[in-house]
């Protein structure tokens, strides 16, 4: 073997070294299938029993209205004028999710949250609650006593307060009951739908192949980058084990396609492995203004007839922190880059900075998404 191709060879080993590897995941990790999904549950409810920390009648009359309301459903008439002052009580939304296959009488977690000006839900009750989805249809009623994870204390004349936690949210375990169940068409004609968690024409075309072969040539074909058809049983029974089956199935997904995540609000940004760079050379340095007034009085002599002046003489200060040269050799890693940028003392808004003018210079090999 020559040296040139002792070379090579070694040169090919230390890159199939370097190169990462790519780990098979169940499909139920990469796809969810079409028609099984949660639908999202809300009603509007009124909690009693608080500890008089409700909601401030004057400032929240719809919290009135509900319990004027609700007497009057429950044959209680009031006088005309009647002025209710209610400390014990407050106005909550109340929040659930449905999930798929729930049926009547099957019990959920909800969520209680103070829509009005109550200090505390602590020690309340939740009072029947009708829960209703997207279409207006009640699917769920909730009612219960609420768990809140806070706990918050005054000194009896309002000098001094201690909150931990949120006091304003709390959950019932169990606290809804199912009334009505949702249709899922599954498997209608013979078939179901595999929806990638990311449209990814690569990885769509792999699960097609895992799914062929173990089940035969034309059980499951593409429809695009996101979405699977798969002909599946007709009996009811044999759709659930081979679905259960089919989300067991191992497949490679493709690589990660390179990608920078910033957020300009926090300044936090995220990349993944796949991010490099070209040859470049990155400057940073620190420039600060302080521009100050400093005011001064002139006090004339006595008996000179002269006046008390007052000026202000200003100063500008201008200093700038030594500035860095950095350069980056083309190919550099996630890690190189890391390690470069932090080598020359860039913060997260500088970071941001700096990324967006490499990606304008083309040197960030990379999409680069601000959020």
């Amino acid at each position: 073997m020559t040296i040139l191709a002792k070379t090579l060879a070694a040169l090919g080993v230390s890159i199939a070294l370097l190169a990462p590897v790519a780990h098979a995941e169940r499909l139920k990790d990469l796809a969810t299938i079409a028609g099984v999904r949660q639908n999202q549950l809300m009603g509007y409810g009124i909690v009693v029993g608080l500890d008089g920390t409700g909601d401030q009648t004057t400032q929240t009359p719809f919290t009135v209205q509900s319990i004027a309301a609700m007497l009057q459903q429950m044959g209680v008439t009031l006088p005309p004028g009647t002025n209710l002052q209610l400390k014990n009580v407050a106005a909550v939304m109340v929040t659930t999710s449905l999930p798929a296959f729930a049926q009547p009488g099957q019990m959920l977690d909800v969520t209680v949250s103070s829509m009005g000006n109550a200090k505390s839900l602590r020690g309340g009750t939740l009072l029947m609650t009708p829960l209703k989805g997207a279409d207006g249809a009640i699917y769920g009623m909730a009612q219960g006593n609420i768990l809140v994870g806070g706990v918050g204390a005054q000194s009896p004349g309002g000098g001094a307060s201690v909150v931990v936690n949120h006091l304003s949210v709390g959950r019932i375990s169990g606290g809804a009951t199912v009334e009505r169940a949702v249709p899922t068409a599954l498997g209608e004609g013979g078939q179901i739908r595999l929806e990638l968690n990311s449209t990814d024409f690569a990885t769509a075309s792999r699960v097609v192949e895992a799914i062929n072969n173990k089940y035969g040539t034309g059980i499951a074909y593409a429809l695009d980058g996101r979405v699977i058809r798969v002909q599946a049983p007709s009996a009811s029974d044999q759709r659930v084990t081979f679905i259960g089956q089919l989300e067991d199935i191992d497949v490679r997904p493709s690589a990660l396609a390179a990608k920078v995540i910033m957020n300009a609000r926090t300044g936090s940004v995220v990349m993944n492995q796949a991010v490099t760079l070209q040859t470049c050379a990155i400057s940073h340095g620190n420039l600060s203004v302080a521009v100050s007034a400093d005011p001064q009085v002139s006090q004339p002599n006595a008996m000179s007839g002269g006046q008390t002046a007052v000026t202000n003489p200003g100063s500008v200060d201008i200093q700038k922190a030594p500035g860095k040269v950095l350069m980056v050799q083309g190919g550099a890693a996630l890690a190189d880059v890391v390690k470069a940028l932090n080598a020359i003392g860039a913060s997260p808004q500088d970071l941001l900075a700096i990324l967006q003018a490499m990606k304008a210079s083309g040197a960030l090999r990379a999409e680069l998404e601000i959020i």
